[in-house]
């Protein structure tokens, strides 16, 4: 019991005792008064973060016992609802953005008598980049903000206290399995969208501009190459542990009442997107330097 009511406080008693403390010592001159509550404010983002990197530590902890989250209906159903709910609308929306590429890309080609090569432009943008960040969007959107909610609410109705109460560990029964559904569905889901986009703008080139399927397909297949699609699958995997540590944060650190939970579900979108941006940045980076080390230049669409 007592293990219970330390592990209930500990993400909240750090940042309230030391944001307290600073606010009680902040001065009345006008001019001290704002950077002091500078200060306070710097102070509670730097203790949030700290809570966040020990949240996620402890979830990715969790993962080695298997027997509390591996159960059907915990791992399943998070498996089935992030994942195969979602296949429909990932499908649709990479669908469309091939042909909306296909579209927009086509007459600029066709002026140079390369619109067969297009199709290099079109899936390579696909596969490293657009799939993969268009279907972690849709799911930070679709998923991330449905488990915040439904974290939250436990929260806010002190279910998470009740487990703790009676000896269970809510991160590692609630927080894993959503966290690793999330590290298996994007990646797979992303594969989906790629598939889907690469197919939207064969149907648009080949089929509504009637240009030459043959010359399409080779094209593609000289420009895209196995280290492409495996940059954007890794990138996918970097956003479905992003989606899923998140959302499970915000719903296990939301405020109190329907308004709380409803500011965690905007936060986890929020910042899910932006985590998601930011990782994509990062990688595109890295993993474009480790392809220029592999492979020893720049492989043009026109050569």
């Amino acid at each position: 019991m007592r293990h219970a009511i330390v592990t209930r406080t500990w993400h909240q008693r750090d940042t309230l005792m030391a944001v307290s403390i600073l606010e009680r010592t902040i001065p009345d001159s006008p001019l001290a008064a704002p950077i002091a509550r500078l200060g306070s404010r710097i102070l509670q983002r730097v203790a949030n973060f700290g809570q966040f990197s020990r949240f996620a530590w402890e979830t990715l902890a969790g993962i080695v016992h298997v027997r509390q989250w591996s159960r059907r209906e915990r791992i399943g159903r998070q498996l089935f609802f992030i994942g195969t709910t979602s296949v429909p609308v990932i499908a649709i929306v990479g669908a469309f953005i091939g042909m909306i590429l296909a579209f927009e890309g086509f007459r600029q080609f066709q002026a140079i008598g390369q619109e067969s090569r297009l199709g290099g432009v079109i899936n390579l943008s696909v596969v490293k980049q657009i799939g993969p960040v268009l279907a972690a969007v849709m799911l930070a959107g679709r998923v991330g903000c449905s488990l915040t909610a439904e974290l939250g609410s436990m929260r806010v109705t002190e279910q998470l206290d009740a487990m703790r109460a009676m000896g269970s560990d809510p991160v590692r029964v609630l927080a894993v399995p959503r966290f690793l559904a999330c590290l298996v569905s994007v990646p797979l889901l992303t594969i989906v969208s790629n598939g889907c986009g690469v197919i939207g703008g064969w149907l648009i080139i080949t089929k509504f501009y009637d240009a030459d399927p043959a010359l399409y397909g080779r094209f593609s297949a000289q420009f895209v190459n196995w280290f492409d699609i495996m940059s954007g699958f890794i990138k996918a995997v970097f956003f479905g542990a992003a989606i899923g540590i998140i959302s499970c944060w915000k719903g296990f650190t939301c405020k109190p009442g329907a308004q709380g939970v409803g500011e965690a579900t905007t936060d986890s979108f929020v910042t899910s997107f932006i985590a998601i941006i930011l990782m994509s940045l990062v990688l595109a980076k890295l993993l474009n330097d480790i392809d220029f080390i592999i492979f020893g230049g720049v492989q043009s669409v026109f050569s």
